[in-house]
């Protein structure tokens, strides 16, 4: 599957100017990493968010968002956002901080 190159750009002028962000073709999308870790990506026009464990069921709450399940079970952590919720660059903003907090946790790969 192809990714939106406009929500690509969206999340790259998001991350411009943060320190050890990098892309990689994962999923059939695209996927940004921070310190070697997958945070957020893009597949289709939906946004993979990696919201962590603690707030999976947070974000499951989203009306726009849905368990991330490449495999049919669910990656608990990860979630599918709807483009209807990533909408406007706030919205957008909002889940890229709550990815990078979670994986700003994590130790460096």
């Amino acid at each position: 599957m192809a990714f939106d190159a406009g929500l690509a750009e969206r999340i790259r002028d998001v991350l411009r100017g943060r320190d050890r962000i990098s892309e990689r073709k994962m999923f059939g999308g695209l996927a940004f990493m921070s310190r070697g870790h997958m945070f957020v990506g893009v597949l289709g026009d939906t946004l993979m968010a990696r919201v962590g464990p603690e707030r999976y069921a947070e974000a499951l709450r989203h009306p726009a968002a849905r368990e991330m399940d490449f495999t049919g079970k669910p990656m608990r952590g990860y979630v599918f956002v709807g483009p209807e919720a990533i909408e406007t660059d706030a919205a957008l903003e909002s889940w890229i901080a709550q990815c990078l907090a979670h994986v700003g946790t994590l130790p460096p790969k």
